[in-house]
This record gives C-alpha cells, sequence and structure tokens, in this order.
C-alpha cells in the first residue's frame, strides 16, 4: 500500500522532516523523498513529497494518521469522517483531539479553518457544512458531528516572522545557569514589538509577585498601559489587598518589619473587606482599596480572571469558583493577546498554557526549574522559560520597559 504525501514549513530548522521520518520507520512502513525544495532562508518555507509504503492498509492509516499531525498531507486527501455525539458532554470513540495549531478540516470538497486554536479539544462542523468549531468536551452536544481520526485534517506550524524566530529559539531548554540578559533584552523587544502591532499583553500571576515585594511594580506596568489582561487566582488578589489595607503579605510587613500578632488573620480580615464592600470594584469605588494591583486593574479598565481552587480563603467576591466556568471566562478574554507572561504559578500557567495557540509567545517566570520545564513538556512548545524570582524578573522587565519609553 503506498500514499504520497506533501510537508510544507520550516522542516530542517523545527525538526519536523525528520519526526515524520521516525514516525513512518517506528510503524514498520518506509519511505522515499521524492522532492525536497528547501528555504533559501531561515525565513523561507521549504516542501516535501515524501512516498509512504506500508505492507497493508491498516499500517498506513496509522502511519498516515501520526504524521497529519507534524502537518503532513496526502496529495489526494480524503474528506474528514464524522460521527454524532452520542449525549451532551460525550463524543465518539477515537475522535480527534486538536493541537495548539493552525488546523483545517476537509468537508464537502473545501478546507475549513479552525478559528479556535487550542489544545485538548473536538471538532465539531456546523449543520450547514461551511464552518468547523473546536469545542470543549462538556459543550459539545448529543448529535453534534464530530470529526473522527486524523483523515481529513490537516495542521501547520506558525510562520516565522522576520524579527521573531530568535525570541521563539531561544526557548530550547532551561536552565539557572542561563545568561539572563540576553533574555531580558529580547523579552522587552517582544512586548515592544507586541504592543505596537496592537496586540494584548497577558499576564498569569500568582501570589509570589506579592510575597516577594513585586506588587508595585506590577501596579506600574500596568497603569503605564503595558499590562491588557491579568489571570490569577484568589491569593494573588487576596495578598495584594492585603498589602493595600495592612501593608503585609501572609501578614509579614512588606516593609520589613516584625509580623504582628495578628498578621496571621490580615488576608482573611482583607477577604472580609471586600466581601462586605460587595465586590473589588465597589470597594475600589467607595475609597476603601486606595492601591495595589487589582485597584489598578479596575481604574484602567484592565480586564481580570481570578480562577479559583479548593484551597481558597473566603473566596474574594470576584473568584470564579465553578472550573468550567472560569474556563469560559479566561477563553472570552484572549481575542488578541500576542505574548503571555507566566510569573510564579504553577497550576494558572499550566491551565493558560492549554488555552492558547501556539502562535502567542509565552513568558514562563519561575524560581522552580521543574515549573518552567512542565509548561513546556504540556505541550506549550513555544513558551520561554525563565529561572528567576518573580521580583527580579518584574523589576529588569519594568526597566528595560521604562528605557523603551524614555528613548521614543
Amino acid at each position: 500500500m503506498e500514499q504520497q504525501v506533501l510537508l510544507r514549513g520550516h522542516l530542517i530548522d523545527d525538526q519536523i522532516l525528520s519526526r515524520v521520518l521516525d514516525a513512518i520507520g517506528r510503524l514498520g512502513a518506509e519511505h522515499e523523498i521524492v522532492r525536497l525544495t528547501v528555504g533559501r532562508t531561515r525565513q523561507d518555507s521549504s516542501e516535501a513529497l515524501l512516498q509512504v509504503t506500508a505492507p497493508n492498509a491498516e499500517v498506513l492509516a496509522e502511519v498516515l494518521e501520526r504524521i497529519a499531525v507534524l502537518g503532513a498531507e496526502p496529495v489526494v486527501p480524503r474528506p474528514a469522517c464524522l460521527e454524532p455525539a452520542p449525549a451532551d458532554g460525550v463524543l465518539p470513540e477515537r475522535f480527534y483531539a486538536t493541537t495548539n495549531l493552525p488546523t483545517e478540516v476537509l468537508v464537502a470538497g473545501q478546507w475549513l479553518v479552525v478559528t479556535e486554536e487550542e489544545m485538548d479539544l473536538a471538532l465539531v462542523v456546523a449543520p450547514e457544512s461551511d464552518r468547523v468549531r473546536a469545542l470543549p468536551m462538556a459543550e459539545v452536544k448529543a448529535g453534534d458531528q464530530v470529526v473522527v481520526g486524523e483523515q481529513g485534517v490537516r495542521v501547520s506550524y506558525p510562520s516565522r516572522e522576520a524579527g521573531e524566530h530568535t525570541f521563539r529559539f531561544m526557548s530550547s531548554g532551561v536552565s539557572a545557569e542561563k545568561p539572563k540578559g540576553p533574555l531580558l533584552q529580547q523579552v522587552v523587544a517582544a512586548v515592544r514589538r507586541i504592543k505596537q502591532a496592537g496586540k494584548k499583553v497577558l499576564l498569569v500571576g500568582g501570589p509570589a509577585i506579592v510575597h516577594t515585594g513585586a506588587g508595585p511594580i506590577l501596579e506600574e506596568l500596568i497603569r503605564q498601559g503595558w499590562i491588557d489582561v491579568l489571570f490569577a487566582g484568589n491569593a494573588l488578589a487576596a495578598h495584594d489587598i492585603e498589602q493595600a489595607l495592612f501593608g503585609t503579605s501572609l501578614g509579614v510587613p512588606v516593609c520589613g518589619d516584625r509580623p504582628s500578632r495578628a498578621g496571621h488573620a490580615h488576608h482573611l480580615w482583607a477577604i472580609n473587606a471586600i466581601r462586605g464592600a460587595g465586590s473589588i470594584e465597589a470597594a475600589v469605588a467607595s475609597g476603601l482599596l486606595p492601591r495595589g494591583i487589582m485597584q489598578a486593574c479596575v481604574t484602567h479598565r484592565v480586564p481580570f480572571v481570578l480562577a479559583g481552587s479548593i484551597r481558597d480563603d473566603g473566596p474574594l467576591p470576584e473568584v470564579i469558583t465553578d472550573v468550567l466556568a472560569a474556563q469560559r471566562a479566561m477563553r472570552a478574554q484572549l481575542a488578541g493577546v500576542g505574548l503571555a507572561f507566566m510569573i510564579g504559578t504553577t497550576l494558572h500557567a499550566i491551565a493558560t498554557g492549554n488555552l492558547l495557540p501556539a502562535r502567542v509567545f509565552t513568558v514562563c517566570v519561575d524560581i522552580n526549574p521543574g515549573v518552567v520545564t512542565k509548561l513546556h513538556d504540556r505541550g506549550s512548545r513555544q513558551s520561554l522559560g525563565i529561572v528567576m524570582d518573580a521580583a527580579s524578573f518584574l523589576e529588569q522587565l519594568a526597566r528595560g520597559l521604562e528605557a523603551v519609553n524614555s528613548n521614543e
């Protein structure tokens, strides 16, 4: 059994060709490179025509499915296979699980673009067969026509635009000993480029930002317009408000004084005060909350999503305790995001990474190398990992962006 497949993209630098050939060999098939055209520059795409030979139809089908996720498409493509969802929130067996890469589906002789680039979703074809949506499992309804298998599905890697490839290809490997200066210069340049393109900067933050004394730095970045969207949990907001109301974080004075006897209750008192006011926004409007990260978000109309967890105290009124509702709220804020910072948080970083398309630059900062490695291993391969504490990173980021402002 034979089938010709076509590969397009940055086949050499991204190691796509070698991964395709490895997959063909591992599954018991053979390959012949019929034609290979290599781009002249790093920005140019390459193209390869392969002849895949398998001992039987079953092996050939498995090979084609496996290499399809790497962008290999049959020269004579076959339409996608559709099966109805058997019940609300239940998908057919072997349904196609999406990646975070640009995806198209062949339906009725037409390649339809999937507008939602997000991993681990299902592809649902509209009844009129002119639109394909990527939906979470819980949102699929009984009878929805769901794409099953890899047939009729093609993915492509985002094009490498001039000036962006250096930033992207520094993402390989994570080391606490990697020089921070060049990385931070690239990050500052990326933020500037993203903002000039009219795209948004998302910051996903953990309470370490407040605990390390970097809260005022993030607050100022928000006030200066560098941050457009904030994702966090109950903890960052609660300790930010605690600092604004009591000058402490986890009961420890930010100024360095000794903890007070009732310091352990400060974050609870802060949450209670906001609950009494009705909301963070109401507390800002009344003057109860005069400063801080959350106050800056409210006053500068920066949308935020606070996704809760089982360990939350309170929680604050704006914290979304339904995880599916939190996912929907986060997705609603991702339109137009071109760069995402993930600082001092593991669960929220991985959760956000799973929602982001591969074309969104992602910078993960944590003092623990395992966190930045885990994000990359969970599928966010476009992420740049920087091992350093939240305060040091935000200080240097703010200094670099301030220099940008002064030079303009």
